[in-house]
């Protein structure tokens, strides 16, 4: 293990010799002096339990490394007075409605690079999510706002395949890239100082319908979480009823 043999050349020790203590004391000098996050440390002590149960034969019971726990970060999270100056300051009407749509229906970046026109269902007011995260189909809401913009961006840029096609190549999809530098430099223009990604608009929608009292197990299903855990990180207000849900995009003005 790379681990294991970095861990024998910085205490110049072979493996067997060693011990529990010495292992420990190393851990606290990552912590303290290096600054090793807890999932590095973890995996330290992975490899170090592989060593002693499958190739010295020995019990893990008599050594009983404590496990840090991981840091819970909390995802950065846009106000809707800075989601409503994010999309009012995109002057391209591709872009402008990239962001809308993001946001309003909770999309990942990937889900939104690869959407097709078909997804769109203004009749029922959804959006089909073909193959998410887990490969997992689902739906999620549609803003009235958003099909108003998107109906106004494809009469003016008619894609073929994708909703968002690149300019040069009809039929393609835009660029990983493409999506970050949309955000980025509209967040510049909107005087957004947060470090923000696509991923941001994702957090913000959930956080936001959370706020407004939407039951979490909705937002679950909005968001194609696999466990209602996942989705209680976004948990900021007792949650109401699930009934007559509109997006957060229908209450801004721009």
């Amino acid at each position: 293990c790379d681990l294991m043999s970095r861990l024998r050349d910085v205490l110049n020790t072979s493996l067997e010799f060693i011990t529990p203590e010495l292992f420990k004391g190393y851990l606290q000098y990552s912590v303290i002096d290096r600054g090793l996050s807890a999932s590095t440390i973890n995996q330290y002590i992975s490899a170090y339990k592989i060593l002693q149960l499958d190739v010295l034969k020995r019990k893990w019971e008599d050594i009983k490394i404590k496990r840090p726990r991981r840091e819970i970060k909390l995802p950065i999270v846009l106000s809707l007075q800075e989601v409503e100056r994010l999309i009012s300051v995109a002057s391209n009407l591709k872009h402008r409605a990239i962001l809308a749509l993001t946001y309003s229906s909770g999309l990942r970046k990937s889900e939104i690079r690869f959407l097709k026109i078909s997804a769109i269902d203004s009749d029922r007011m959804q959006v089909y999510i073909r193959m998410g995260k887990g490969k997992k189909d689902r739906y999620t809401i549609l803003s009235v706002k958003t099909l108003e913009l998107l109906r106004r961006y494809f009469k003016a840029d008619r894609p073929r395949v994708y909703l968002f096609e690149s300019s040069q190549r009809k039929g393609y999809p835009l660029s990983a890239s493409t999506y970050h530098h949309i955000v980025t430099n509209n967040a510049v223009k909107a005087g957004i100082t947060k470090e923000i990604g696509m991923h941001t608009l994702r957090h913000s929608f959930a956080t936001h319908l959370l706020e407004a009292g939407v039951n979490i197990k909705l937002i679950q299903q909005y968001m194609g979480h696999r466990s209602l855990r996942t989705t209680s990180c976004y948990l900021h207000l007792t949650n109401n009823s699930g009934l007559n849900v509109k997006s957060p995009l229908d209450d801004l003005d721009f």
